[in-house]
């Protein structure tokens, strides 16, 4: 009886403590970037050059055929159907996912569940692993403008597209996972120029920003190479950000490392906090500083190409995000953390509704809409404080 009831008190204990960090502002932005992004998605699928009514883009939406149809699903994040009978015999997981195809919808559901909605999916990955990435970058270099832009990330996953796209043209199939490993080979380049018997800050800002700036130039150059103009409108797609033509392929791509990336920056939110009271401190309670600032930097890194491979390079997100929650929640990084997993999406998707319908029948790039919605914002932020940078 007194085992059960220490059981009992361990967890009340830790679920007081979670309901105390998660209070009325964590709530209440979390609510309201759901909604957000609820209903920018079901904007996006409601309009369109097949035209339909609200109703019936919203029916195709919630259709319980679809909707509750383990094919379907199967499908749409498996790319076939599960095949359960491989699933015990080690020697026959190569015939795990069997083709299949999709029972049978109707135009609206087809054109909804095959191009619009994973478009909205998408947007939310994408922003959710920007915003995320951001968070903990700020917190490696304790600085409230650090971003995978700053880091060098953006501009090595940049600079492998465009040398594939020029150069390397037959590799054009692997385009997704050439812009991961630019954007990590880059941040390695970042560390090892910032390392000098461990590193610090304010070195891997200013490391970042000579990388980002060579690799920018290098990028630029790479333009006076390309000799067909499709080559260069695909390259410009990549580097400004895009989410033009992505569907459930893009989805199945992304989803699995930006689980991992949240997962990981969730559970990591107590030495995120720990870095922010600075080195010395953070030494003195026993953590492997050099270590645990190069573990969680690649914990961004990973989220940060999730979005890279499928979006190309956005802009503004993985900067404004974490900084507009710090402002509503904080910065105790367990609360930064949930506040970017949703806000990051609602921005994300806005954005793109702005991109894809407000030139309509023309669509531009999201990181245009992203960097015209970013400016104003740190404009204003610079306007109102005094001081900006270190957190």
């Amino acid at each position: 009886m007194t085992s059960e009831r220490s059981d009992d008190s361990a967890t009340e204990s830790r679920l007081g403590r979670w309901v105390e960090w998660f209070d009325g502002s964590l709530f209440t932005l979390c609510l309201g970037s759901l909604l957000v992004v609820v209903l920018g998605g079901l904007a996006q699928v409601s309009f369109g050059a097949f035209s339909m009514t609200i109703v019936e883009a919203w029916q195709a939406v919630f259709n319980p055929d679809v909707l509750f149809d383990p094919r379907v699903w199967e499908t749409f994040l498996l790319g076939g159907q599960l095949n359960t009978d491989a699933l015990l015999n080690p020697l026959a997981w190569d015939s795990l996912i069997v083709s299949a195809e999709l029972p049978e919808m109707s135009k609206q559901s087809l054109i909804v569940w095959n191009i619009r909605l994973p478009r909205v999916l998408v947007g939310a990955l994408v922003g959710m692993n920007l915003a995320v990435s951001g968070a903990i970058f700020q917190a490696v270099t304790r600085n409230e403008l650090a971003s995978p832009f700053i880091l060098g990330v953006s501009s090595g996953a940049g600079l492998a597209i465009l040398l594939t796209l020029v150069v390397f043209s037959g590799l054009s199939a692997f385009l997704p996972l050439i812009a991961s490993l630019g954007g990590a080979a880059a941040f390695l380049v970042v560390y090892a120029i910032a390392w000098k018997n461990g590193t610090s800050p304010v070195r891997l800002v200013l490391a970042g920003v000579i990388v980002g700036t060579v690799f920018g130039s290098l990028q630029t150059a790479l333009f006076f190479f390309a000799d067909d103009i499709g080559v260069v409108q695909s390259a410009i797609a990549w580097t400004t950000g895009s989410l033009t033509g992505t569907d459930w392929e893009q989805v199945r791509m992304a989803l699995p490392w930006s689980t991992v990336a949240v997962v990981l920056a969730v559970v990591t939110s107590r030495q995120l906090n720990v870095l922010l009271l600075g080195e010395n401190t953070a030494s003195s309670l026993g953590m492997n500083v050099e270590k645990v600032r190069f573990a969680l930097s690649g914990v961004a890194v990973l989220a940060a190409s999730a979005s890279i491979a499928v979006a190309g390079i956005v802009g503004f997100v993985g900067l404004i995000v974490p900084h507009m929650v710090r402002t509503i929640v904080g910065s105790d990084y367990k609360k930064l953390v949930i506040g970017c997993i949703f806000a990051g999406p609602a921005l994300m998707v806005v954005a793109d509704v702005g991109a894809r319908l407000a030139l309509s029948p023309v669509q531009i790039p999201v990181g245009i809409v992203t960097g015209l919605v970013g400016g104003p914002y740190f404009l204003y932020l610079m306007r109102k404080q005094d001081t900006m940078g270190e957190i």
